[in-house]
């Protein structure tokens, strides 16, 4: 069972490759959750074996290996847990097998008294979680396959004989996602309980190599609850390099403007006309505003973006003047081809924010631009500009 059980993680390593996204996946740091985040709970159905302790000290060979007929048995899993990190979870598992063994009466005479010697028998574990796909390739939500051993420890109890037992499990959960909140598992499980639980009458001694053992395989599905997704941690940097950005374009345009009012205060003041009271036009400017998005994406990467581009919205409605929306992408990833598309995408995302906010789609020019590489780092050119024509 172990040359099985080992075949069948090594073919699951060998998965790998087909399981990694077209899009180079950029690791970066996630923000905590809070605590009724990243809950989910699981239902699948076991099949597996149990090998009893009085086995090992009876010296019965592979003649009563785990792969015999009548060691086999069928059961159910339920279990609840917790992701506190992209890594690293816990989960309380409980699974009920309906045709366990008693060591008595088959370990001693074989499959010929399977049947009399059948029980019940019920394991319940709290096992850590430790998503090795997260931690060494970096976080990706779409991720199609989750490479995910766990070490766990807790209370077994044959019901058919009233026997408790201590009990500890490793095993590896192969994780396959089917949507947003819906996941297919693999588990293999390697469980053992102290020499008591199949056979309660007769003690075998105490050491390592008397306990009894069960080998399991399971299949079920996973459901997500609540928010079950990471958010990415601001770029600080990023964010006060954009705002000074923004404040030196309002300057330079404020500075333009200031040389216009003196070039026109010296023409005035040179004409000999009558002087009369001067009039004031009062015209608001606005410095173009950037709307980022994460790689290979049309999607907005946060929303506080849009309240800056909201205010704009509102001079421009205000002065009845248009807007240019210019998206951009990266052109280090993707195509040439495949970057005019997303620009094209991305600033038609941000045009129809705009006609939300009631700017007139025909006061709306929409310029896809492209691959391009004119900031550092290169995650700055994943974005939309938004100005005031």
């Amino acid at each position: 069972m172990k040359k099985f059980l080992l075949g069948l993680a090594l073919a699951s390593i060998s998965m790998s490759g087909m399981a990694q996204d077209e899009v180079p996946v950029e690791k970066y740091s996630v923000s905590t959750n809070s605590f009724w985040s990243n809950w989910f709970i699981s239902a699948g159905f076991q099949y597996g074996a149990s090998y009893s302790a009085f086995a090992h000290t009876a010296g019965l060979g592979l003649s009563n290996s785990p792969l015999k007929d009548f060691r086999r048995d069928l059961g159910v899993s339920i279990s609840l847990g917790k992701w506190f990190t992209p890594g690293m979870g816990l989960r309380t598992k409980g699974s009920i097998f309906f045709a366990g063994h008693n060591a008595a009466s088959i370990d001693a005479t074989g499959a010929a008294d399977a049947e009399a010697g059948k029980i019940k028998f019920l394991n319940i574990q709290e096992q850590a979680l430790f998503n090795l796909s997260n931690m060494l390739c970096g976080y990706n939500e779409n991720r199609l396959w989750n490479f995910i051993p766990y070490i766990g420890a807790g209370w077994m109890r044959n019901m058919s004989d009233n026997v408790n037992s201590l009990g500890a499990s490793i095993g590896l959960l192969n994780n396959f996602r089917l949507g947003k909140k819906v996941s297919l598992y693999l588990d293999l499980s390697y469980n053992w309980s102290d020499y008591e639980l199949f056979a309660s009458t007769t003690n075998y001694g105490s050491s390592v190599a008397n306990t009894d053992r069960y080998y399991g395989v399971e299949l079920g599905l996973t459901y997500n609850l609540g928010k079950s997704n990471w958010n990415k941690t601001p770029d600080v940097e990023a964010l006060k390099a954009l705002s000074q950005s923004q404040i030196d374009a309002l300057q330079a345009q404020l500075a333009d403007e200031q040389a216009d009012r003196d070039r026109w205060k010296k023409m005035y003041e040179d004409h000999k006309c009558p002087k009369s009271d001067p009039v004031v036009i009062k015209e608001v400017t606005a410095a173009p505003v950037s709307v980022f998005f994460n790689i290979g994406k049309s999607k907005i990467a946060s929303r506080k973006d849009m309240q800056d581009v909201k205010e704009l919205a509102e001079i421009a409605k205000n002065q009845n003047s248009k807007i240019v929306v210019t998206g951009y992408a990266d052109s280090k990833t993707g195509s040439a081809s495949y970057n005019q598309k997303l620009s094209q995408k991305r600033a038609e995302v941000v045009a129809d924010e705009l006609v939300k906010m009631g700017v007139s789609r025909d006061n709306i020019e929409v310029v896809a631009a492209g691959g391009v590489d004119t900031l550092t780092p290169i995650s700055y050119n994943r974005r939309a500009v938004v100005a005031v024509k």
